[in-house]
Order: structure tokens, then C-alpha cells, then sequence
């Protein structure tokens, strides 16, 4: 074939697709219905099997609604847990808009400190257009949960509910994306004349003061301090008074979070195993930087069984769209037979899939069970969304042990979990990331 695509090879690919009977039935079929439709395979498909041998109570599903903060979400399903156990509840929710109130604050200030470190930066430089981009966006990651945790604490939903803005941001993220450009600008050319950065901070101040009157607006304010009221299990009335989000945290979640570690499963040559990683300009809290430690998969598996079996979920991060029964509540390799259906090999490793931009995390969601065979290896995990109960099977999905291997990226577990080898490996020195390495994804 030449470099010019020629009428003689569009008839050369013509008679070759029509030399398969079969395309005109498919070519029918997918016309009508789509190619997703078409490819399940439905031998694959077997019913959800509801029992797992390891199995915790999860509480009731959630829903993050039209918003990408299914990082709040799991992190809350694993601390509601621990208010549940400590207050003898059947269920709880913890506030998902006051950490989003926070997390769009804290992210204004990542921003703008970016900006004033690459002032110096060309407009069209690749470091500058991925700052802008997206500099307020919903996702995020476990290490940048545990800074707004730290820093702020948490309360239950009735004292800061969801509002039009919190379950539907992009409105919201446009105006303050929109402001944060525009201040952007003002910085850089306020540089450009001369001012030093003592006088740009000063500048940023006002901005800021201008953003958290949008949010305000927007959230409704966060609480300082407030009094829980609720019933127990067994009817007793429950009354928390006077208590800081911060001092709620402590006494009815507890978890030290410093006890949580990071481990990805990036298997790509410039990410070598068992060593540490971080991400340049990847954050919410100036200072706060991700760490992660890169292992074999089996070595993420085997921890997160670890915690499991001893009582707790697992909050995890994975490639939620690929081969996805969103309605059976199936995350299962190769339930789409694509292969088949357009007579293709459309396999990749998982080192080529991030290498080259066909996955990355894009989801966070929470391991609340594992069925685990005589032989002691796992084929299948229970999975809490965060999607409602209409998703899925009542909100929860079923994943087999191949798709975990394949679009499971990261699992956040108690170091306690980690050999003496791998605390070594987590604490040394990290390599730092490009930001827009695909180990730099958010959840959404």
C-alpha cells in the first residue's frame, strides 16, 4: 500500500468485508442496536451470585448524583463504617458537599500557587496548558482525601445536605474554571510589569476571598460546629452536642490515616515494582504531595483480601468503563465479544493500554466482599458504588478476578498489610511523575 489512501484499496477492503457472510447480518444488527449491544457475550453473563465468604455490611448505597466525586464517596463508605460500629447505627451518610466546599478551595489556592512557580512559563508551553485545563475539576485522589480530612474533619450529611451545585457541578466548575483563567492572566502580567511575589500574593488573597464567596453561594456554608441527632438500632435516641467536624472525626471515625497506604499496579518500563512514586503538580493542598507504592498485581490483591478477612472495605481506584454491565452490575474481561462481532483483535497488555492512552483510574469505588476458593485464591469481589441502587445489582457489582488483573489500579490498605520489604520500598524517595503521566488520573 502507498501512503495515499487509493480508490483501488477502499475496493480492496470492500471485497474483503464482503467475502465474510456473515457482516451483512451483523452490519444489520449493529446498524440497528450499536456494537455494545451486539457483542455481549452472553455465556459470560451468568447471574450475579449474591453470596460471597467474606461479606461486610456496607450500609446503604449511595449516589454522587452528576458530580465526579466518587473519591469522597468511597472514602466516606469506609469512614461511615466506623460511625456506624461506634453509634450502633443500621446506616449513616456522611456530608459529601462539605469536603467537595473544601476540596474547591483548597484546589483555587494548588492553582494559583502553580501559576506564581511557572510564571516564567510561555503560554504555550505543555506544563502551562495542562495547569489550565482543568484546574478545579471534581476528581481526586486517597492521599488528597486524607489532606482535606485532616485539615477539616467531617459531619454528618444533615448538617451540610447536598444542593443543586453538589450533585450537579459542572455549572458550578465552569464559573470558578472561568475566574481561576482570569486570574491566571492577571497574575502573569502583573509579572510581567514587575511586581514581586509578596505583591502577587497579595493579589491572590483578594481572589480567593472573591471564590469562597462563590461557593458559599453556591454550597451554602460549612459548618463550624453542630449538634447530631439520631436513633440507634434499637431505638435509642442519640444526641452529639456541640461538636467541631474536626473532634467528630476523631471520636466516632478514629481511622489513623497515616496507617493507609497507596499501592498501584502501573506495569510499564518507566515504572519499575517496588518503588515509590509521585506526580509533579497532582494535589489539592499546597505542601501535600500523592505517594504511591508500584507492586506486582497479586501483591494488591493479597493485601486487600488481608483487610478484608479482617473486617474492613477497601477503598480502590480502576477503568470502571471497560468491559462493564452497568444494568447486571458485571465488571467482567471479556464480556464484550468485540473480536467476534468485527472480526479484529482488539487486545492489548495492560503496560499498552497506559502506555498508550487507551486506560487509566478513572473511578473510585469500594471491595466490601471476596469470594475466595479452597485453594485460598479469589475469582470474584463485591464491589459498593456510588452510583444509586437503581445501578448495578441494589448499587453493588460483582467483579471477577481477570478484570481486577487487567483495570484495577490502585487499592489503599493499612500498611500493617505491607511486608517489612514494602514499608521500606513505600517510604524511599519518590520518582517524580510528569503531571500528565496516566499514574496522575483522578477519580471521577
Amino acid at each position: 500500500m502507498k501512503d495515499i489512501l487509493t480508490s483501488e484499496d477502499i475496493l480492496t477492503f470492500q471485497k474483503a468485508y464482503d467475502g465474510r457472510e456473515a457482516n451483512i447480518a451483523i452490519q444489520n444488527a449493529v446498524v440497528k442496536n450499536g456494537p455494545a449491544s451486539c457483542a455481549v457475550d452472553h455465556m459470560r453473563t451468568r447471574p450475579l451470585v449474591e453470596n460471597y465468604s467474606v461479606d461486610l455490611d456496607a450500609g446503604k448505597v449511595c449516589n454522587q448524583k452528576q458530580s465526579g466525586r466518587c473519591w469522597m464517596f468511597a472514602a466516606y463508605n469506609v469512614f461511615r463504617l466506623e460511625v456506624m460500629r461506634k453509634l450502633n447505627l443500621k446506616n449513616m451518610e456522611l456530608s459529601q458537599a462539605y469536603p467537595l466546599f473544601f476540596d474547591k478551595l483548597e484546589k483555587c489556592n494548588f492553582f494559583l500557587e502553580n501559576i506564581l512557580a511557572t510564571l516564567d512559563e510561555k503560554t504555550s508551553s505543555r506544563l502551562l496548558s495542562h495547569l489550565l485545563k482543568d484546574p478545579i475539576g471534581d476528581g481526586g485522589q486517597w492521599n488528597m482525601f486524607v489532606g482535606l480530612t485532616k485539615k477539616y474533619g467531617v459531619c454528618p450529611k444533615e448538617m451540610m445536605p447536598e444542593s443543586f451545585s453538589s450533585s450537579r457541578t459542572r455549572d458550578m466548575d465552569g464559573l470558578i474554571t472561568l475566574k481561576l483563567r482570569k486570574d491566571a492572566a492577571i497574575l502573569r502580567k502583573e509579572h510581567i510589569g514587575g511586581k514581586d511575589l509578596a505583591a502577587l500574593r497579595g493579589l491572590k488573597e483578594s481572589m480567593l476571598k472573591e471564590i469562597y464567596g462563590i461557593l458559599v453561594t453556591c454550597l451554602g456554608k460549612p459548618p463550624v460546629s453542630f449538634t447530631y441527632e439520631t436513633r440507634d438500632k434499637d431505638g435509642r435516641y442519640v444526641r452529639i452536642e456541640d461538636i467541631t467536624p474536626l473532634e467528630f472525626y476523631d471520636r466516632y471515625v478514629g481511622l489513623n490515616l497515616d496507617d493507609y497506604v497507596s499501592l498501584i499496579n502501573a506495569p510499564t518500563s518507566d515504572k519499575p515494582f517496588h518503588r515509590s512514586f509521585t506526580v509533579k503538580f497532582l494535589g489539592n493542598l499546597v505542601g501535600e504531595k500523592v505517594r504511591y507504592l508500584n507492586l506486582p498485581i497479586e501483591e494488591l490483591k493479597r493485601c486487600a483480601l488481608s483487610q478484608l478477612q479482617d473486617g474492613e472495605v477497601v477503598w480502590f481506584g480502576s477503568d470502571v468503563g471497560k468491559d462493564l454491565l452497568r444494568p447486571e452490575g458485571l465488571l467482567s474481561l471479556g464480556v464484550y465479544a468485540y473480536d467476534s462481532l468485527f472480526d479484529c483483535d482488539f487486545s492489548m497488555t495492560k503496560e499498552e493500554r497506559l502506555d498508550y492512552g487507551e486506560s487509566l483510574m478513572t473511578h473510585a469505588m469500594v471491595l466490601t466482599g471476596v469470594n475466595v476458593r479452597d485453594d485460598g485464591k479469589a475469582d470474584r469481589w463485591k464491589v459498593e458504588n456510588s452510583w444509586g441502587e437503581e445501578s448495578g445489582y441494589k448499587g453493588f457489582y460483582a467483579m471477577d478476578d481477570a478484570w481486577f488483573d487487567q483495570f484495577v489500579y490502585q487499592v489503599v490498605v493499612n500498611k500493617k498489610y505491607l511486608t517489612p520489604e514494602e514499608l521500606a520500598e513505600y517510604d524511599s524517595d519518590p520518582i517524580e511523575l510528569e503531571p500528565w503521566d496516566p499514574m496522575g488520573s483522578l477519580a471521577l
